[in-house]
């Protein structure tokens, strides 16, 4: 696939549906899709710092085979042990998961076991990718996270308010 560069910014808030469904948002949508190829593919793992997941486009693949590569070239350099298969192993241990036109997608049970998801799911732009959030996860974080944890409940209560 051809580099695709993209930016996710912004947030936005999916409640969970029937049998684990979300709904990717527009504004995300259009960029995974613009990102893997103009096919609908959500790649989604465990973040592997914060308690989300992240969330990215097929194009990002050539940029973790690149970060293998110079992960092992700088070991090498330094004289320190690789094991190769550990590290792709935790880089490429992502879903690839179908999305229809509307965004819906069914999230893999692992997934909603790693996010602790039970409710929704709040989307927030980072650049190459995208962090998704259980509010609850999110609101336990510390201050340094409050932003995100402030547009997090107004996303939450704008939609509770719709429903009602």
């Amino acid at each position: 696939m051809p580099e695709v560069r993209v930016s996710y910014s912004g947030q936005a808030y999916s409640p969970i549906g029937d049998k684990s469904r979300f709904a990717l948002p527009p504004a995300f949508r259009k960029i995974v899709k613009e990102a893997s190829g103009n096919t609908r593919t959500l790649c989604l793992d465990r973040h592997p710092v914060w308690p989300c997941l992240v969330g990215f486009g097929l194009n990002r693949e050539e940029e973790l085979l690149d970060l293998l590569e110079k992960r092992h070239e700088k070991a090498l350099e330094n004289g320190q042990d690789f094991d190769y298969d550990k590290e792709s192993d935790e880089l490429f241990g992502f879903e690839r998961i179908p999305f229809d036109d509307s965004g819906r997608f069914t999230m893999p049970t692992w997934l909603l076991k790693a996010g602790k998801i039970e409710e929704g799911l709040f989307f927030r732009g980072a650049g190459r990718f995208f962090t998704v959030w259980s509010p609850a996860q999110l609101y336990t974080m510390a201050p340094d996270m409050e932003r995100a944890r402030i547009a997090c409940e107004t996303l939450v209560e704008e939609q509770e308010a719709k429903r009602k």
